[in-house]
């Protein structure tokens, strides 16, 4: 698979998992009820701490692979396409709230 587009799925990857994590935190209160003080704050950063290592294990595990093999560049241009689409996505959305909203 090419360098591109395996950025592009990893890049799919993390706003597909972002937005299913945004829909669970927007419907927070009717999927868990009323957490209150303090299970509230511990749930949200457990969450967020649990949603970095699944976000870095979908955009970091191909170029880790692909270091070991001693293929560095490719691993670097892997985690670069990745943040060029990553970056796209986020334009893509902002264009969007602007039309939609």
């Amino acid at each position: 698979m090419g360098i591109k587009k395996q950025g592009l799925l990893q890049a799919l990857g993390v706003a597909a998992y972002c937005a299913f994590m945004g829909l669970l935190i927007g419907n927070g209160n009717n999927v868990f009820g009323n957490l209150g003080l303090p299970f509230g704050p511990v749930f949200m950063l457990l969450l967020l701490s649990a949603s970095v290592l699944i976000c870095a294990a979908i955009v970091l595990y191909k170029p880790y692979k692909l270091f070991i093999a001693d293929k560095k560049k490719e691993a670097l241009d892997t985690v670069i396409f990745t943040a060029v689409w990553l970056f796209v996505f986020v334009i893509l959305f902002i264009g969007a709230l602007i039309i939609f909203k």
